[in-house]
């Protein structure tokens, strides 16, 4: 196989197995904060049980995070060399900043929040579950920040020519808010609040089913539900903001997510379909000038087809369609998750109705494959550029790689990515079947002054 190939395949195999544990960092971030903000204001031994719970799951996720995506800043230096050295001024900039307010806040208050429960005051501790959650979201920020500039750059010189260019910052901020970054951060971080909150229904309705922990299942179910519900909608509003940010700036993309081959009034929008690739043309249930009014506020304005990009500057349009479809449906069964549960929730008929928990024990996976082809439309839908109009990506490989060295590097990797995986599900199944502490210990005395006061 091309090397090309084998390098794009072996950076999206380690990206991918690595985005399944951030999401559920920063979303269980979000969950203590505010379940331990709870227990801090009311004082209810619940929110506490809740916590202690809830942190043990957060730090196996945090865990896998770090060591799955450390292989990552390697694959830029072995395969994507040139890459390195034309974005290196950019990158670094971002980079180094996610290590400096991210990684390092994250990992300095790691120790307090896990082991400080009987050595710090509740609002000392506190503080460092808020830091913690604060550093797995600054990680987002950057990272989202360096990928957006891949898709918008701006803020930025071209130095040198051919193998020797590179782009340098010449504005720090124009190339944090360039001009898909914010509407891009906003949605990946509601994603992956939905991939942790779901986590927290899955274990909640599981434990229904078995008949445990129920008093503990009540309440986190009962908040788990509303915060889902919240962040949906949110999300909803995200994701036309972002839509329309990839129709101003990437006109390209946004024809292959809905395979818009022909520039036409009244564009439809594709809610189920197929591309036939050798025709030019979408098979399917249509809905026509739904996508004009979604990208425009109008229902006549045509959306750009690909009959204005050059076949050369297309991207793989079946995958990038369907991938983006696939986002939809994971965010419409979210949806109905979440809805379902509330209204059966205040009927007081979810823990027996078998049915639906079983919906909601798999609804975990939802939020993680929208997530995942959420990243595959954004990246595959940029191509053949690896810097929009700026780098392609043949261009960014390193020159003295060879295929066989790429594939066998793949095959370890994947191995022992796959290692990983299943050791974190053996962990995390021994976790939930363990279930919270049941503990008659009075709250008070879980936190302990250093100065002798009680929290």
């Amino acid at each position: 196989m091309d090397v090309v190939i084998l390098s794009r395949i072996q950076f999206a195999m380690t990206s991918m197995f690595h985005y399944i544990y951030p999401p559920l960092s920063i979303g269980l971030g979000l969950f203590l904060v505010i379940i331990e903000g709870m227990y801090i204001k009311t004082k209810n031994p619940r929110y506490l049980e809740m916590t202690k719970f809830w942190v043990k799951i957060f730090a196996l996720t945090f865990a896998l995070g770090v060591a799955t995506g450390l292989v990552q800043l390697f694959g830029f230096g072995t395969n994507w060399g040139h890459y390195s050295r034309f974005v290196g001024d950019v990158f670094g900039s971002a980079l180094g900043a996610e290590a400096i307010f991210a990684f390092f806040l994250e990992a300095g208050f790691m120790g307090i929040m896990l082991f400080g429960w009987k050595r710090v005051s509740a609002k000392t501790h506190y503080f460092s579950t808020i830091c913690v959650a604060a550093g797995a979201h600054f990680s987002a920020v950057w990272i989202v920040i360096a990928n957006s500039w891949m898709q918008t750059p701006a803020g930025f010189k071209i130095e040198g020519t051919g193998d020797k260019a590179r782009a340098v910052v010449t504005d720090f901020w124009q190339m944090v808010f360039n001009p898909s970054s914010m509407d891009r951060l906003t949605h990946v971080v509601l994603g992956c609040w939905l991939a942790g909150i779901f986590l927290v229904i899955s274990i909640c309705a599981y434990y229904f089913l078995k008949k445990k922990h129920l008093e503990f299942a009540r309440t986190t179910m009962k908040l788990a539900l509303v915060l889902a519900a919240i962040v949906l909608v949110l999300q909803l509003i995200s994701a036309d903001s972002t839509a329309r940010g990839v129709a101003k700036n990437q006109p390209a993309k946004l024809a292959a997510m809905e395979g818009i081959y022909e520039e036409q009034n009244y564009s439809p929008m594709t809610l189920i379909g197929w591309i036939d690739t050798k025709n030019n043309t979408v098979k399917g249930i249509k809905v026509p000038g739904l996508l004009s009014l979604l990208v425009y506020h109008d229902v006549k304005t045509p959306v750009p087809g690909l009959d204005k990009i050059p076949a050369e500057d297309r991207p793989p349009v079946q995958a990038v369609f369907q991938a983006y479809h696939m986002m939809i449906y994971m965010w419409s069964f979210m949806v109905l998750a979440a809805f379902l549960g509330l209204y059966l929730l205040r009927k007081k008929k979810l823990e027996n109705a078998k049915w639906t928990l079983r919906f909601l024990v798999a609804s975990v996976a939802f939020p993680q494959i929208a997530n995942q082809v959420g990243w595959m439309t954004a990246e595959i839908g940029r191509q053949p550029w690896i810097v929009w109009q700026i780098l392609r990506t043949t261009k960014g490989v390193s020159p003295g790689i060879v295929a066989g060295q790429v594939l066998s590097s793949l095959i370890m990797l994947a191995t022992i990515y796959c290692g990983l995986l299943a050791s974190f599900i053996f962990i995390l199944d021994r976790k939930i079947k363990h279930g919270p502490e049941d503990t008659e210990t009075d709250a008070a005395e879980l936190y302990q002054d250093p100065f002798g006061d009680k929290a």
